[in-house]
């Protein structure tokens, strides 16, 4: 059999730098998939609730009635869930920034001292 060694581990990110840069990548479309969820989830919910006060006008059952009462509180959830996704996709974008720029700063540095 053959002895490990350091090259031929697997490690779930190449460089730190490598997993910064593709976070970086994917944050915004995060952000705004959660924003845009909140939206929709939020137009629905108030459709779902227009339609149980008008549950007896449009002439609908007491199952219709419990079927819309599951679906608003489903998407009462979803609501609250995504803007907990939101307000941390908003929180954190400052703090992954950050980290971005001191990662460069600090490549800066590596590259002038290197240069020497």
């Amino acid at each position: 059999m053959t002895k490990e060694t350091s090259e031929d581990k697997h490690y779930p990110v190449k460089t730190l730098h490598d997993f910064l840069n593709e976070l970086d990548r994917e944050w915004s479309k995060f952000r705004n998939g959660s924003f845009i969820g909140l939206i929709s989830s939020g137009a629905l919910f108030i459709i779902v609730v227009f339609l149980l006060l008008r549950t007896r006008r449009l002439g609908l059952g007491p199952f219709d009635f419990i079927v819309l009462l599951i679906v608003g509180v489903f998407l009462g959830y979803s609501i609250y869930a995504m803007y907990g996704q939101y307000r941390f996709f908003s929180r954190w974008e400052r703090r992954i920034g950050l980290l971005r720029h001191m990662e460069d700063e600090l490549l800066e540095e590596k590259l002038d001292d290197s240069k020497v």
